[in-house]
């Protein structure tokens, strides 16, 4: 009796002990082929919208929770979807891709590392905080991020001047006129994993 008394209790100690032991942080590698960024800009007289390839990442889950994650972005991958070939699209990309915007024979690629990771009220629903870098220029930024079913959506508003992207800003420029582009521009990111 005393032998299956202290089997019990080692039985109880074992599964309790397996049972609050959490299970380590799992890295889902980011699948590039079904991830997508789009991106928009506007100026004075109208706006322009694209794309931009997501080249690798991952993020880092607690069971159905976001902890972490960084990604990277291929900037040579710009591509604007709003004109057709031969109707401007090849001209503005090609600015795009110049000095006065991402310069990326330079800098072909941007970065996102989360810094931080706060649950909000519903599930998969999440407060991001992380590390922004475009031309080797880093920033915070925060934005609201939905992570089910296997994909992390976000809309994300970025002021291109914080990123020495200072090209028709009314903040820099004056007397622009018709010509002003708008200092933000919008992503939507949708990662899937």
């Amino acid at each position: 009796m005393k032998k299956i008394f202290t089997l019990a209790i080692l039985a109880f100690a074992v599964f309790n002990l397996t049972a609050a032991t959490p299970t380590p942080p799992i890295k889902k590698v980011i699948d590039v082929t079904k991830s997508t960024v789009s991106w928009e800009a506007a100026k004075v007289t109208g706006k322009h919208n694209g794309t931009i390839k997501v080249k690798s990442g991952s993020l880092t889950m607690d069971g159905t929770k976001l902890t972490g994650g960084s990604f990277i972005i291929d900037m040579t991958s710009l591509e604007v979807t709003d004109l057709a070939a031969g109707s401007g699209k090849e001209k503005l990309e090609g600015h795009l891709n110049s000095a006065d915007f991402f310069s990326t024979d330079t800098h072909k690629e941007a970065t996102f590392k989360i810094t931080k990771v706060a649950a909000k009220g519903m599930i998969g629903e999440y407060m991001v905080a992380g590390d922004l870098t475009i031309k080797g220029i880093t920033k915070p930024v925060s934005f609201e991020a939905n992570v089910t079913n296997g994909n992390a959506k976000a809309n994300i508003k970025i002021d291109r001047t914080k990123y020495d992207i200072k090209y028709r800003s009314g903040n820099f420029v004056e007397n622009l006129g018709d010509k002003l582009i708008y200092d933000n521009f919008d992503l939507a990111i949708n990662l899937a994993f």
